[in-house]
């Protein structure tokens, strides 16, 4: 178990470098172990140079138990997520370039693809700025990981947790994707959101597929869902006449004369709401309005 881990990691960190999703000694990558430990990638190391020997084990405070390998202080990021969510296992942290300009920019993501809706649900929202470290730097993922696989971090970058290390790395590749999408599609007067009747039911397709994707993915779209048990949609009332268009325009042909007339017929108030009420005064409306009209 722990050495697959350790051979995931580096291959993730590798992948991450080789990517030019992280420059200098940007990112780390983490996993939960069985017994209450972590294996995460060292301080101060190019991911290009992750290696399986070098990783830094820690407790749950973040605190070395093993070796000299010391975890980076960004580590308390990844802790946050862990400690919030106990169907996590795995964390990735990077700076791929699409997606920390927009979270650079304040910009956060709406899914405007339809298998990205399930795969990591109707939004990538933005923390709330704080220094990459401690307990404050963790407050904002703590915040937002709850309901969330992936965020987009203040003026700093992206974070992606999963159930497995293959996961959290394919949401990394996922918002980056998005993010290029956005990017490309602005002078094209950018992407169009997907039909709103449609995204709950992408979201209940990820709530179907929760014990694949974790626990965010089992409560998508349950706060409307339960909004609507809690405060349903009166009824229609039966006897509800309502306008069949909208209020008409003065027309050219009797320059605007004809103008009180539709509106009697499109819904002018003042017009008893029943059958019977509505009929009568409707013909004697309609009858004085064309009175009017001939006597012009």
């Amino acid at each position: 178990m722990r050495a697959d881990l350790s051979r995931q990691i580096v291959a993730v960190s590798h992948a991450l470098h080789a990517r030019g999703w992280v420059a200098n000694h940007d990112g780390n990558v983490s996993a939960r172990l069985p017994n209450g430990r972590f294996l995460v990638t060292p301080t101060a190391i190019s991911k290009a140079d992750a290696a399986e020997g070098g990783l830094a084990v820690t407790d749950d405070a973040g605190k070395p138990v093993e070796g000299d390998a010391r975890p980076p202080s960004e580590f308390a990021l990844h802790l946050g997520a862990y400690a919030e969510r106990p169907d996590v296992m795995a964390c990735v942290h990077a700076h791929p370039p699409y997606a920390t300009a927009l979270a650079c920019a304040g910009k956060p993501i709406e899914v405007f693809l339809a298998e990205a809706v399930v795969s990591i649900g109707a939004s990538v929202p933005i923390t709330r700025f704080a220094l990459p470290f401690g307990d404050e730097g963790a407050a904002p993922i703590r915040e937002l990981i709850g309901d969330h696989d992936a965020l987009l971090l203040c003026r700093h970058g992206v974070i992606t947790v999963g159930p497995t290390l293959e996961l959290a790395m394919l949401r990394m590749e996922l918002v980056e994707h998005m993010a290029r999408i956005l990017c490309l599609a602005l002078p094209h007067g950018g992407v169009q959101a997907l039909p709103a009747d449609v995204v709950p039911l992408l979201l209940g397709k990820r709530r179907k597929a929760s014990k694949l994707l974790g626990a965010a993915a089992a409560k998508a779209g349950l706060d409307a869902v339960i909004e609507a048990a809690i405060d349903p949609a009166p009824p229609a009332d039966p006897t509800a006449w309502t306008p069949a268009g909208p209020a008409p325009a003065a027309d050219a042909w009797g320059g605007g004369r004809s103008e009180g007339a539709c509106g009697v017929v499109y819904g002018a108030p003042g017009i008893a709401n029943t059958p019977t009420a509505r009929n009568d005064d409707l013909t004697a409306a309609v009858q004085d309005e064309v009175g009017r009209l001939l006597k012009q």
